[in-house]
């Protein structure tokens, strides 16, 4: 099996913290130094090698298949997973697309812009074995409230909503998983990505990677502004 898996980007959320940008558009599409973002994110994506890649879209999706189509015009291939008629949840949504993502894959946020090595990660998931990996920064409450107790290289707790003294770190936002993490799940279940995390952070197949490079989001009206104004200066140096 090689690094340069499927990636699946989590877009199908309703994006209230950028409104109103997003009453008439998916957060995908808000600009950014001139052009949607979904356009930064696929040049990261392209630039690693990675150019197979299921949109997991709800709001107002169809607008992102009408601008980017297959992706042939981007030299990737583009495939789309819909929720359907409710919201199904970050790894509900990965479940519906199953079918789509195959044995393993990456798992992206659709408003993080993370100018990382992709295919490190691929090949640390790899090598571990673990049903799942997860990348992590020493964030120390700098960015967002830490989440991770990330210890001698191993991801000992993962917890959104309860804090414990021993997180410094931070989710950073790229995941892989192999398809059997999401086992036991309906497919059509409202179910968070934290949920399966913190399941095989308990039986030990959650692998972890430590990121030096921060990460950057468009989730929030600051962290959209602060992008715009990086990539309008020539954005930061991706680390290869």
């Amino acid at each position: 099996m090689s690094p340069a898996l499927p990636v699946a980007i989590l877009a199908g959320g309703m994006a209230t913290r950028l409104r109103p940008h997003t009453d008439t558009i998916p957060k995908l599409l808000v600009e950014v130094a001139g052009e949607p973002f979904f356009s930064h994110q696929l040049r990261l994506l392209k630039g690693a090698g990675l150019d197979r890649i299921v949109l997991c879209v709800g709001h107002l999706g169809e607008q992102i298949v009408e601008r980017y189509g297959n992706g042939a015009a981007w030299g990737v291939r583009i495939e789309y997973s819909f929720d359907g008629p409710k919201l199904l949840g970050t790894a509900g949504a990965l479940i519906r697309a199953l079918p789509l993502l195959g044995g393993a894959f990456y798992v992206l946020y659709g408003d993080s812009y993370l100018p990382i090595d992709y295919r490190a990660a691929g090949e640390r998931f790899l090598e571990a074995g673990k049903l799942g990996l997860m990348t992590v920064y020493e964030n120390r409450g700098r960015y967002d409230s830490s989440n991770v107790w990330f210890e001698d290289g191993r991801i000992r707790v993962y917890d959104k909503k309860t804090r414990i003294p021993q997180m410094h770190h931070i989710d950073y936002g790229l995941g892989v998983f192999r398809a059997g993490a999401f086992d036991g799940f309906s497919r059509d279940a409202v179910v968070d990505l934290a949920e399966v995390q913190g399941s095989l952070v308990a039986r030990g197949e959650l692998a972890g990677l430590e990121i030096g490079e921060r990460f950057y989001e468009i989730g929030s009206p600051a962290g959209l502004a602060e992008l715009d104004r990086l990539l309008k200066a020539g954005g930061p140096e991706i680390i290869t």
